[in-house]
Protein backbone atom coordinates (compact mmCIF):
# COMPACT_ATOMS: atom_id res chain seq x y z
CA UNK A 1 0.00 0.00 0.00
CA UNK A 2 3.06 2.24 1.05
CA UNK A 3 3.89 1.81 -2.75
CA UNK A 4 0.72 3.56 -4.16
CA UNK A 5 1.88 6.81 -1.79
CA UNK A 6 3.42 9.94 -3.77
CA UNK A 7 6.29 11.49 -1.57
CA UNK A 8 6.08 14.74 -3.83
CA UNK A 9 1.99 14.62 -3.52
CA UNK A 10 2.55 14.68 0.54
CA UNK A 11 5.08 17.69 -0.25
CA UNK A 12 2.92 19.64 -2.27
CA UNK A 13 -0.35 18.28 0.07
CA UNK A 14 1.45 19.08 3.39
CA UNK A 15 2.40 22.64 1.71
CA UNK A 16 -1.23 23.38 0.97
CA UNK A 17 -2.64 21.94 3.99
CA UNK A 18 -0.43 24.75 5.94
CA UNK A 19 -1.00 27.69 3.90
CA UNK A 20 -4.82 26.72 3.95
CA UNK A 21 -4.94 28.20 7.51
CA UNK A 22 -3.90 31.43 6.82
CA UNK A 23 -7.11 33.90 7.05
CA UNK A 24 -9.12 34.69 4.35
CA UNK A 25 -12.49 37.13 3.82
CA UNK A 26 -14.51 35.20 6.83
CA UNK A 27 -13.73 34.02 10.03
CA UNK A 28 -13.02 30.32 10.17
CA UNK A 29 -14.37 27.81 13.21
CA UNK A 30 -12.41 24.36 13.44
CA UNK A 31 -15.26 22.37 12.04
CA UNK A 32 -15.21 24.30 9.00
CA UNK A 33 -11.47 24.77 8.59
CA UNK A 34 -10.62 21.50 9.27
CA UNK A 35 -13.04 20.84 6.44
CA UNK A 36 -11.55 23.23 4.22
CA UNK A 37 -7.58 22.36 5.30
CA UNK A 38 -8.65 18.55 4.20
CA UNK A 39 -10.21 19.50 0.95
CA UNK A 40 -6.57 21.76 0.09
CA UNK A 41 -4.38 18.86 1.20
CA UNK A 42 -5.70 16.29 -1.37
CA UNK A 43 -5.98 18.89 -4.15
CA UNK A 44 -2.27 19.84 -3.00
CA UNK A 45 -1.65 15.47 -3.21
CA UNK A 46 -3.07 15.19 -6.63
CA UNK A 47 -0.62 18.10 -7.95
CA UNK A 48 2.38 16.60 -6.44
CA UNK A 49 0.68 13.03 -7.58
CA UNK A 50 0.88 14.49 -11.40
CA UNK A 51 4.10 16.22 -11.93
CA UNK A 52 5.62 13.25 -9.93
CA UNK A 53 3.64 10.77 -12.93
CA UNK A 54 5.39 13.85 -15.37
CA UNK A 55 8.67 13.31 -14.37
CA UNK A 56 8.40 9.36 -14.98
CA UNK A 57 6.45 9.47 -18.35
CA UNK A 58 8.82 12.14 -19.64
CA UNK A 59 11.82 9.47 -18.69
CA UNK A 60 13.75 12.11 -16.22
CA UNK A 61 16.14 10.22 -14.05
CA UNK A 62 15.00 10.72 -10.41
CA UNK A 63 16.91 11.26 -7.64
CA UNK A 64 18.54 8.10 -5.94
CA UNK A 65 20.61 6.61 -3.22
CA UNK A 66 21.91 9.03 -0.74
CA UNK A 67 20.16 11.94 -2.18
CA UNK A 68 16.75 10.79 -2.65
CA UNK A 69 16.96 10.26 1.01
CA UNK A 70 18.75 13.14 1.89
CA UNK A 71 15.96 14.95 0.07
CA UNK A 72 13.04 13.24 1.17
CA UNK A 73 14.54 14.28 5.14
CA UNK A 74 15.20 17.81 4.35
CA UNK A 75 11.02 18.42 2.83
CA UNK A 76 10.11 15.78 5.38
CA UNK A 77 11.00 17.93 7.77
CA UNK A 78 10.24 21.57 6.24
CA UNK A 79 6.68 20.33 5.86
CA UNK A 80 6.01 19.01 9.37
CA UNK A 81 7.88 22.21 10.37
CA UNK A 82 5.75 24.10 8.05
CA UNK A 83 2.60 22.85 9.39
CA UNK A 84 3.26 23.71 13.46
CA UNK A 85 3.83 26.78 13.09
CA UNK A 86 0.94 27.36 10.79
CA UNK A 87 -1.39 25.16 13.24
CA UNK A 88 0.22 27.48 16.05
CA UNK A 89 -0.21 30.92 14.46
CA UNK A 90 -4.36 29.71 13.45
CA UNK A 91 -5.56 31.39 15.98
CA UNK A 92 -3.53 34.55 15.53
CA UNK A 93 -4.60 34.41 12.05
CA UNK A 94 -8.50 34.26 12.37
CA UNK A 95 -8.37 36.99 14.92
CA UNK A 96 -6.83 39.40 12.58
CA UNK A 97 -10.13 38.53 10.27
CA UNK A 98 -12.69 38.75 13.67
CA UNK A 99 -11.15 42.34 15.06
CA UNK A 100 -11.56 43.72 11.54
CA UNK A 101 -15.14 42.81 11.85
CA UNK A 102 -15.13 44.07 14.88
CA UNK A 103 -16.26 40.68 16.15
CA UNK A 104 -14.66 39.08 19.35
CA UNK A 105 -11.50 36.95 18.77
CA UNK A 106 -11.18 33.36 20.05
CA UNK A 107 -8.36 32.32 22.23
CA UNK A 108 -7.43 29.02 20.25
CA UNK A 109 -7.42 27.46 16.90
CA UNK A 110 -7.82 24.16 18.19
CA UNK A 111 -5.18 22.56 16.31
CA UNK A 112 -5.44 19.03 16.90
CA UNK A 113 -9.28 19.39 16.15
CA UNK A 114 -8.08 20.65 13.14
CA UNK A 115 -5.96 17.91 12.04
CA UNK A 116 -8.31 15.19 13.13
CA UNK A 117 -11.35 17.02 11.13
CA UNK A 118 -9.41 16.86 8.19
CA UNK A 119 -8.69 13.75 7.81
CA UNK A 120 -12.19 12.60 6.56
CA UNK A 121 -12.12 14.91 3.52
CA UNK A 122 -8.74 14.27 2.45
CA UNK A 123 -8.70 10.85 2.55
CA UNK A 124 -12.32 10.77 0.79
CA UNK A 125 -11.16 13.06 -2.29
CA UNK A 126 -7.72 10.95 -2.64
CA UNK A 127 -9.58 7.60 -2.92
CA UNK A 128 -11.88 9.34 -5.51
CA UNK A 129 -8.44 10.40 -6.47
CA UNK A 130 -7.17 7.07 -7.15
CA UNK A 131 -10.56 5.31 -8.26
CA UNK A 132 -9.71 7.86 -11.35
CA UNK A 133 -6.20 7.19 -11.89
CA UNK A 134 -7.24 3.00 -11.68
CA UNK A 135 -9.96 3.98 -14.49
CA UNK A 136 -7.35 5.62 -16.43
CA UNK A 137 -5.03 2.48 -16.09
CA UNK A 138 -7.79 0.32 -16.69
CA UNK A 139 -8.92 2.03 -20.21
CA UNK A 140 -5.10 2.36 -21.18
CA UNK A 141 -4.52 -1.45 -20.93
CA UNK A 142 -7.30 -2.34 -23.14
CA UNK A 143 -6.45 0.50 -26.03
CA UNK A 144 -2.79 -1.04 -25.92
CA UNK A 145 -4.41 -3.40 -27.88
CA UNK A 146 -4.88 -1.36 -30.38
CA UNK A 147 -2.40 1.34 -30.23
CA UNK A 148 1.28 2.13 -28.57
CA UNK A 149 1.41 2.28 -24.87
CA UNK A 150 1.86 5.97 -24.54
CA UNK A 151 -0.64 6.58 -27.38
CA UNK A 152 -2.94 4.29 -25.19
CA UNK A 153 -1.87 6.38 -22.18
CA UNK A 154 -2.93 9.59 -23.32
CA UNK A 155 -6.04 8.81 -25.05
CA UNK A 156 -7.19 6.63 -21.66
CA UNK A 157 -6.85 10.22 -19.83
CA UNK A 158 -9.01 11.82 -22.63
CA UNK A 159 -11.60 9.40 -22.52
CA UNK A 160 -11.55 9.40 -18.66
CA UNK A 161 -11.48 13.37 -18.82
CA UNK A 162 -14.48 13.71 -21.06
CA UNK A 163 -16.72 10.85 -19.14
CA UNK A 164 -15.61 12.99 -15.81
CA UNK A 165 -16.27 16.45 -17.49
CA UNK A 166 -20.09 15.34 -19.10
CA UNK A 167 -20.60 13.57 -15.59
CA UNK A 168 -20.15 17.03 -13.19
CA UNK A 169 -20.65 19.18 -16.61
CA UNK A 170 -22.61 22.05 -15.79
CA UNK A 171 -25.68 20.69 -18.05
CA UNK A 172 -25.87 17.73 -15.50
CA UNK A 173 -25.63 20.44 -13.13
CA UNK A 174 -27.98 22.46 -14.07
CA UNK A 175 -30.48 19.55 -15.12
CA UNK A 176 -30.13 18.06 -11.24
CA UNK A 177 -30.64 22.30 -9.96
CA UNK A 178 -33.96 22.60 -12.21
CA UNK A 179 -35.05 18.62 -10.62
CA UNK A 180 -34.31 20.14 -7.15
CA UNK A 181 -36.50 22.87 -7.75
CA UNK A 182 -39.27 21.19 -9.26
CA UNK A 183 -39.12 19.22 -6.17
CA UNK A 184 -39.38 21.79 -3.85
CA UNK A 185 -41.89 23.45 -5.50
CA UNK A 186 -44.02 20.81 -5.15
CA UNK A 187 -42.95 20.30 -1.23
CA UNK A 188 -43.90 24.01 -1.04
CA UNK A 189 -47.34 23.92 -2.75
CA UNK A 190 -47.75 20.95 0.07
CA UNK A 191 -46.50 23.65 2.69
CA UNK A 192 -48.94 26.08 1.94
CA UNK A 193 -51.88 24.30 2.88
CA UNK A 194 -50.67 25.23 6.41
CA UNK A 195 -49.73 28.91 6.22
CA UNK A 196 -50.33 31.81 8.40
CA UNK A 197 -53.55 33.22 7.73
CA UNK A 198 -53.57 35.64 4.87
CA UNK A 199 -53.43 39.17 5.29
CA UNK A 200 -56.37 41.39 6.24
CA UNK A 201 -55.04 44.70 4.39
CA UNK A 202 -56.55 45.33 1.03
CA UNK A 203 -53.65 46.78 -0.60
CA UNK A 204 -51.53 43.63 0.53
CA UNK A 205 -50.78 41.04 -1.79
CA UNK A 206 -52.64 37.70 -1.11
CA UNK A 207 -55.28 39.64 0.94
CA UNK A 208 -59.29 38.90 0.02
CA UNK A 209 -58.81 41.75 -2.23
CA UNK A 210 -56.01 40.80 -3.86
CA UNK A 211 -55.33 39.45 -7.67
CA UNK A 212 -52.56 36.70 -5.87
CA UNK A 213 -54.08 33.79 -3.80
CA UNK A 214 -52.10 33.74 -0.75
CA UNK A 215 -51.53 29.90 -1.17
CA UNK A 216 -49.44 30.69 -4.43
CA UNK A 217 -46.71 32.90 -2.84
CA UNK A 218 -43.62 31.03 -1.58
CA UNK A 219 -42.53 31.81 2.29
CA UNK A 220 -40.01 34.17 1.57
CA UNK A 221 -43.00 36.22 -0.32
CA UNK A 222 -45.04 35.82 2.70
CA UNK A 223 -42.61 37.00 5.28
CA UNK A 224 -41.62 39.81 2.36
CA UNK A 225 -45.75 40.99 2.42
CA UNK A 226 -46.02 40.66 5.85
CA UNK A 227 -43.17 41.65 8.00
CA UNK A 228 -42.60 45.33 6.64
CA UNK A 229 -43.39 48.35 9.04
CA UNK A 230 -46.87 49.85 8.77
CA UNK A 231 -47.71 52.98 8.45
CA UNK A 232 -48.40 53.30 12.80
CA UNK A 233 -44.78 51.84 12.92
CA UNK A 234 -43.06 54.32 10.55
CA UNK A 235 -44.92 57.28 12.37
CA UNK A 236 -44.03 55.80 15.87
CA UNK A 237 -40.12 55.69 14.26
CA UNK A 238 -39.84 59.16 12.40
CA UNK A 239 -42.15 61.21 14.70
CA UNK A 240 -44.08 62.11 11.49
CA UNK A 241 -47.17 61.74 9.53
CA UNK A 242 -47.28 58.23 7.09
CA UNK A 243 -48.76 56.02 5.29
CA UNK A 244 -48.67 52.12 4.75
CA UNK A 245 -46.28 51.58 2.37
CA UNK A 246 -47.02 48.76 -0.70
CA UNK A 247 -45.48 45.39 -1.07
CA UNK A 248 -46.36 43.18 -3.87
CA UNK A 249 -44.82 39.71 -4.48
CA UNK A 250 -45.63 37.07 -7.00
CA UNK A 251 -45.08 33.75 -6.43
CA UNK A 252 -44.20 30.72 -8.81
CA UNK A 253 -46.69 29.25 -8.34
CA UNK A 254 -48.96 32.54 -8.64
CA UNK A 255 -49.46 32.16 -12.70
CA UNK A 256 -48.46 29.92 -14.95
CA UNK A 257 -45.97 31.15 -16.98
CA UNK A 258 -42.98 34.02 -16.80
CA UNK A 259 -44.92 36.61 -18.28
CA UNK A 260 -47.83 35.76 -16.87
CA UNK A 261 -46.32 36.35 -13.29
CA UNK A 262 -44.94 39.28 -14.76
CA UNK A 263 -48.07 40.34 -15.91
CA UNK A 264 -50.18 39.43 -13.03
CA UNK A 265 -47.60 41.67 -11.07
CA UNK A 266 -48.38 44.64 -12.79
CA UNK A 267 -52.34 44.11 -12.34
CA UNK A 268 -51.52 44.22 -8.71
CA UNK A 269 -49.77 46.93 -8.50
CA UNK A 270 -52.63 48.87 -10.74
CA UNK A 271 -54.82 47.26 -8.20
CA UNK A 272 -53.01 48.90 -5.13
CA UNK A 273 -52.64 52.03 -6.35
CA UNK A 274 -49.09 51.70 -6.25
CA UNK A 275 -48.19 54.04 -9.58
CA UNK A 276 -49.37 56.85 -7.03
CA UNK A 277 -46.79 56.71 -4.92
CA UNK A 278 -43.53 59.06 -4.92
CA UNK A 279 -41.43 55.55 -5.17
CA UNK A 280 -41.84 52.60 -7.53
CA UNK A 281 -39.01 49.72 -6.54
CA UNK A 282 -38.88 46.81 -8.88
CA UNK A 283 -37.28 44.43 -7.18
CA UNK A 284 -35.54 41.20 -8.08
CA UNK A 285 -35.41 39.05 -5.00
CA UNK A 286 -32.71 36.19 -4.19
CA UNK A 287 -34.20 32.86 -5.89
CA UNK A 288 -36.51 32.33 -3.05
CA UNK A 289 -38.40 35.50 -3.19
CA UNK A 290 -36.36 36.35 -0.34
CA UNK A 291 -35.35 40.26 -0.21
CA UNK A 292 -33.73 42.10 2.38
CA UNK A 293 -35.89 43.92 4.98
CA UNK A 294 -32.23 46.10 6.21
CA UNK A 295 -32.74 47.62 2.37
CA UNK A 296 -36.63 47.76 1.72
CA UNK A 297 -37.42 48.74 6.08
CA UNK A 298 -34.61 52.11 5.47
CA UNK A 299 -35.96 52.85 2.03
CA UNK A 300 -40.11 53.14 3.66
CA UNK A 301 -39.22 54.94 6.86
CA UNK A 302 -36.70 57.29 4.54
CA UNK A 303 -40.12 57.88 2.42
CA UNK A 304 -42.67 57.80 5.38
CA UNK A 305 -44.12 54.87 3.49
CA UNK A 306 -44.63 56.35 0.99
CA UNK A 307 -43.27 53.71 -1.29
CA UNK A 308 -44.49 51.01 -3.79
CA UNK A 309 -42.25 47.30 -4.49
CA UNK A 310 -42.57 44.64 -6.97
CA UNK A 311 -41.00 41.37 -6.51
CA UNK A 312 -40.98 38.70 -8.37
CA UNK A 313 -39.64 34.93 -7.53
CA UNK A 314 -38.15 32.45 -9.95
CA UNK A 315 -36.95 29.78 -7.62
CA UNK A 316 -36.97 27.70 -4.63
CA UNK A 317 -33.28 27.34 -4.19
CA UNK A 318 -31.05 29.32 -2.33
CA UNK A 319 -28.44 31.67 -4.64
CA UNK A 320 -25.08 30.18 -3.77
CA UNK A 321 -26.78 26.98 -4.88
CA UNK A 322 -27.59 29.23 -8.56
CA UNK A 323 -24.51 31.46 -8.80
CA UNK A 324 -21.73 28.62 -9.52
CA UNK A 325 -24.05 26.10 -11.64
CA UNK A 326 -26.24 29.06 -13.37
CA UNK A 327 -25.90 32.56 -12.25
CA UNK A 328 -28.45 33.46 -15.18
CA UNK A 329 -31.23 31.75 -13.06
CA UNK A 330 -33.39 34.47 -12.41
CA UNK A 331 -32.31 36.59 -14.97
CA UNK A 332 -35.71 35.75 -17.62
CA UNK A 333 -37.84 36.50 -15.21
CA UNK A 334 -36.22 39.69 -13.79
CA UNK A 335 -36.23 40.95 -17.68
CA UNK A 336 -40.54 39.94 -17.63
CA UNK A 337 -41.19 41.91 -14.85
CA UNK A 338 -39.27 45.01 -15.41
CA UNK A 339 -40.31 45.11 -19.23
CA UNK A 340 -44.25 45.24 -18.39
CA UNK A 341 -43.91 47.73 -15.54
CA UNK A 342 -41.78 50.05 -17.36
CA UNK A 343 -44.02 50.02 -20.84
CA UNK A 344 -46.98 50.60 -18.40
CA UNK A 345 -44.45 53.41 -16.59
CA UNK A 346 -43.92 55.39 -19.98
CA UNK A 347 -47.39 55.81 -20.61
CA UNK A 348 -48.03 58.03 -17.76
CA UNK A 349 -47.44 61.43 -17.67
CA UNK A 350 -44.07 62.59 -16.19
CA UNK A 351 -45.68 64.83 -13.60
CA UNK A 352 -48.50 62.21 -12.64
CA UNK A 353 -46.15 58.72 -12.10
CA UNK A 354 -43.45 57.59 -9.53
CA UNK A 355 -40.04 57.48 -9.74
CA UNK A 356 -38.62 54.06 -10.84
CA UNK A 357 -35.90 52.51 -9.20
CA UNK A 358 -33.98 48.88 -9.31
CA UNK A 359 -33.08 46.80 -6.79
CA UNK A 360 -31.56 43.49 -5.99
CA UNK A 361 -29.03 41.84 -3.33
CA UNK A 362 -26.71 38.85 -4.45
CA UNK A 363 -28.04 37.07 -7.03
CA UNK A 364 -30.84 39.16 -7.55
CA UNK A 365 -28.64 42.31 -7.99
CA UNK A 366 -27.20 39.99 -11.25
CA UNK A 367 -30.56 39.81 -12.14
CA UNK A 368 -31.85 42.92 -11.90
CA UNK A 369 -28.75 44.20 -14.08
CA UNK A 370 -29.44 41.69 -16.98
CA UNK A 371 -33.17 43.04 -16.69
CA UNK A 372 -32.75 46.01 -19.48
CA UNK A 373 -30.07 47.39 -21.54
CA UNK A 374 -29.31 51.31 -20.66
CA UNK A 375 -29.43 52.06 -24.84
CA UNK A 376 -33.37 50.60 -24.10
CA UNK A 377 -34.60 53.05 -21.37
CA UNK A 378 -32.37 56.16 -22.58
CA UNK A 379 -35.59 57.78 -24.80
CA UNK A 380 -37.35 57.98 -20.71
CA UNK A 381 -34.94 56.39 -18.33
CA UNK A 382 -35.83 54.74 -15.14
CA UNK A 383 -34.07 57.00 -12.25
CA UNK A 384 -31.66 54.64 -10.60
CA UNK A 385 -30.71 51.34 -9.22
CA UNK A 386 -29.38 50.11 -6.16
CA UNK A 387 -27.62 46.49 -6.10
CA UNK A 388 -26.44 44.93 -2.89
CA UNK A 389 -23.76 42.37 -2.86
CA UNK A 390 -23.36 41.98 -6.49
CA UNK A 391 -22.19 38.68 -7.41
CA UNK A 392 -19.02 38.38 -9.60
CA UNK A 393 -20.81 37.25 -12.90
CA UNK A 394 -22.83 40.83 -12.34
CA UNK A 395 -22.74 41.90 -15.82
CA UNK A 396 -22.64 45.64 -15.01
CA UNK A 397 -20.58 45.27 -12.19
CA UNK A 398 -18.30 43.77 -13.85
CA UNK A 399 -17.35 46.59 -16.50
CA UNK A 400 -18.01 49.15 -14.34
CA UNK A 401 -15.03 47.44 -12.21
CA UNK A 402 -12.80 46.40 -15.61
CA UNK A 403 -13.17 50.27 -16.34
CA UNK A 404 -13.08 52.14 -12.95
CA UNK A 405 -10.03 54.64 -12.93
CA UNK A 406 -6.59 54.61 -12.50
CA UNK A 407 -5.55 54.09 -8.87
CA UNK A 408 -9.13 53.32 -7.31
CA UNK A 409 -8.90 49.95 -5.59
CA UNK A 410 -11.80 46.85 -6.75
CA UNK A 411 -13.12 47.03 -3.49
CA UNK A 412 -14.25 50.64 -4.00
CA UNK A 413 -13.67 51.94 -7.80
CA UNK A 414 -14.34 55.15 -9.28
CA UNK A 415 -15.86 55.26 -12.69
CA UNK A 416 -15.25 58.01 -14.67
CA UNK A 417 -16.93 61.28 -13.64
CA UNK A 418 -19.65 60.31 -11.03
CA UNK A 419 -22.36 60.91 -13.02
CA UNK A 420 -23.61 57.76 -13.38
CA UNK A 421 -22.06 55.07 -11.51
CA UNK A 422 -21.14 55.03 -7.91
CA UNK A 423 -20.05 52.53 -5.48
CA UNK A 424 -20.43 52.56 -1.28
CA UNK A 425 -18.65 50.84 1.21
CA UNK A 426 -19.32 50.73 5.52
CA UNK A 427 -20.36 54.50 6.15
CA UNK A 428 -18.60 55.89 3.67
CA UNK A 429 -21.88 57.27 1.70
CA UNK A 430 -22.10 58.10 -1.84
CA UNK A 431 -20.48 61.41 -1.70
CA UNK A 432 -20.52 63.57 -4.78
CA UNK A 433 -17.59 63.87 -6.64
CA UNK A 434 -16.26 67.36 -6.59
CA UNK A 435 -18.27 69.79 -9.00
CA UNK A 436 -20.13 67.02 -10.10
CA UNK A 437 -23.76 66.52 -9.26
CA UNK A 438 -25.54 63.25 -10.42
CA UNK A 439 -26.66 62.58 -14.18
CA UNK A 440 -30.05 61.57 -14.95
CA UNK A 441 -29.45 57.56 -14.63
CA UNK A 442 -28.08 56.97 -10.84
CA UNK A 443 -26.79 53.59 -10.48
CA UNK A 444 -25.49 52.74 -6.91
CA UNK A 445 -23.22 49.61 -5.70
CA UNK A 446 -23.43 48.49 -1.88
CA UNK A 447 -20.66 46.19 -1.33
CA UNK A 448 -18.32 45.51 1.33
CA UNK A 449 -14.18 44.49 0.48
CA UNK A 450 -15.08 41.46 2.66
CA UNK A 451 -18.21 39.85 0.51
CA UNK A 452 -16.51 36.47 -0.72
CA UNK A 453 -19.88 36.60 -3.14
CA UNK A 454 -18.42 39.54 -4.68
CA UNK A 455 -14.85 39.10 -4.92
CA UNK A 456 -14.59 35.32 -5.59
CA UNK A 457 -12.70 34.67 -8.67
CA UNK A 458 -11.84 31.46 -10.87
CA UNK A 459 -8.68 32.97 -11.88
CA UNK A 460 -7.60 33.56 -8.32
CA UNK A 461 -6.69 29.44 -9.02
CA UNK A 462 -3.16 30.83 -10.73
CA UNK A 463 -3.27 34.55 -10.45
CA UNK A 464 -3.94 37.22 -7.26
CA UNK A 465 -7.25 39.00 -7.52
CA UNK A 466 -6.75 43.37 -8.34
CA UNK A 467 -8.87 43.69 -4.82
CA UNK A 468 -6.13 42.05 -2.80
CA UNK A 469 -3.19 44.19 -4.71
CA UNK A 470 -2.65 47.95 -2.81
CA UNK A 471 -4.53 49.13 -0.16
CA UNK A 472 -6.93 47.19 1.73
CA UNK A 473 -10.69 47.56 2.52
CA UNK A 474 -11.77 48.17 6.31
CA UNK A 475 -12.33 44.74 7.27
CA UNK A 476 -9.88 42.72 5.60
CA UNK A 477 -7.19 41.38 7.29
CA UNK A 478 -4.17 42.85 6.74
CA UNK A 479 -2.33 39.00 6.77
CA UNK A 480 -4.60 37.86 4.10
CA UNK A 481 -2.01 36.75 1.42
CA UNK A 482 -2.76 35.24 -1.85
CA UNK A 483 -1.16 31.36 -2.60
CA UNK A 484 -2.02 29.70 -5.93
CA UNK A 485 -4.65 26.86 -5.58
CA UNK A 486 -5.14 27.37 -1.74
CA UNK A 487 -6.36 30.99 -2.09
CA UNK A 488 -8.92 30.02 -4.53
CA UNK A 489 -10.24 26.83 -2.08
CA UNK A 490 -10.50 30.03 0.64
CA UNK A 491 -12.72 31.57 -1.71
CA UNK A 492 -15.10 29.19 -2.12
CA UNK A 493 -15.69 28.29 1.45
CA UNK A 494 -15.54 32.13 2.27
CA UNK A 495 -19.04 31.90 -0.11
CA UNK A 496 -20.37 29.60 1.91
CA UNK A 497 -20.15 31.32 4.81
CA UNK A 498 -20.77 34.94 3.80
CA UNK A 499 -24.14 35.02 5.60
CA UNK A 500 -22.18 34.07 9.02
CA UNK A 501 -20.35 37.32 9.48
CA UNK A 502 -21.22 40.37 12.20
CA UNK A 503 -24.10 42.60 10.58
CA UNK A 504 -22.00 45.00 8.04
CA UNK A 505 -19.50 42.88 6.86
CA UNK A 506 -19.39 39.83 4.33
CA UNK A 507 -22.42 39.62 2.24
CA UNK A 508 -24.88 40.86 5.56
CA UNK A 509 -25.70 44.34 4.68
CA UNK A 510 -26.45 46.50 7.16
CA UNK A 511 -29.19 49.29 7.79
CA UNK A 512 -26.93 51.74 7.86
CA UNK A 513 -25.28 51.51 5.33
CA UNK A 514 -28.66 50.98 3.08
CA UNK A 515 -29.63 54.34 4.52
CA UNK A 516 -27.03 56.14 3.60
CA UNK A 517 -27.13 54.62 -0.31
CA UNK A 518 -30.93 55.18 -0.67
CA UNK A 519 -30.58 59.43 0.69
CA UNK A 520 -27.70 59.64 -2.14
CA UNK A 521 -30.09 58.46 -4.64
CA UNK A 522 -33.47 58.99 -3.80
CA UNK A 523 -32.87 62.66 -1.62
CA UNK A 524 -36.17 61.84 0.63
CA UNK A 525 -36.59 65.15 2.45
CA UNK A 526 -37.13 66.62 5.49
CA UNK A 527 -34.20 64.50 7.26
CA UNK A 528 -31.71 66.34 9.52
CA UNK A 529 -28.05 64.52 10.35
CA UNK A 530 -28.82 64.06 13.79
CA UNK A 531 -32.23 62.13 12.63
CA UNK A 532 -30.54 60.09 10.35
CA UNK A 533 -28.14 59.49 12.45
CA UNK A 534 -31.09 58.20 15.18
CA UNK A 535 -32.70 56.22 12.29
CA UNK A 536 -29.21 54.29 11.88
CA UNK A 537 -28.62 53.66 15.73
CA UNK A 538 -32.08 52.17 15.85
CA UNK A 539 -32.66 49.95 13.01
CA UNK A 540 -29.02 48.89 13.54
CA UNK A 541 -30.22 47.49 17.05
CA UNK A 542 -33.29 46.19 15.62
CA UNK A 543 -31.38 44.08 13.39
CA UNK A 544 -28.53 43.51 16.00
CA UNK A 545 -31.23 41.51 18.04
CA UNK A 546 -32.47 39.74 15.47
CA UNK A 547 -29.48 37.84 14.31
Amino acid sequence: MLSYVSLPGLAVGAVCFALSLTPSLIPRTFLIQGVLSGCVFAVGYAVGAVFEWLWYFMQLPPPRGWLRNWLTAIVAIACVVLVIYCLSQAAEWQNSVRVAMGAEPVETGHPVKVLLVAILPAVLLITIGTLIERGIEAVARRLQRIVPPRLALVGSIVLVGLFAGTLFSGLLLRGTLRAADAFFEQLDDVASRFVEPAPTRPDQSGSAQSLIAWSTIGRDGRNYVQTGPDKATIENRIDRPAMDPIRVSVGMRSAPTVMARAELGLAELKRVGAFDRSILLVISPVGTGWVDPAGMDALEYLMAGDVASVSLQYSYLLSPLSLLVEPDYGSESAKALFDVVYKYWTTLPNNRRPRLYLNGLSLGAHASQDSTQILNVLGDPYQGALWAGPPFTSPIWNWATATRNPGSPEWRPTVGDGQTIRFTNQGNGLAEPVGMPWGPIRIAFLQYASDPIIFFDFASFYREPDWMKGERGPDVSKALTWYPIVTFFQLGMDMALSLTSPLGHGHVYAPADYIDAWMALVEPPGWSAEQLQQLRREMTDEFEAQR
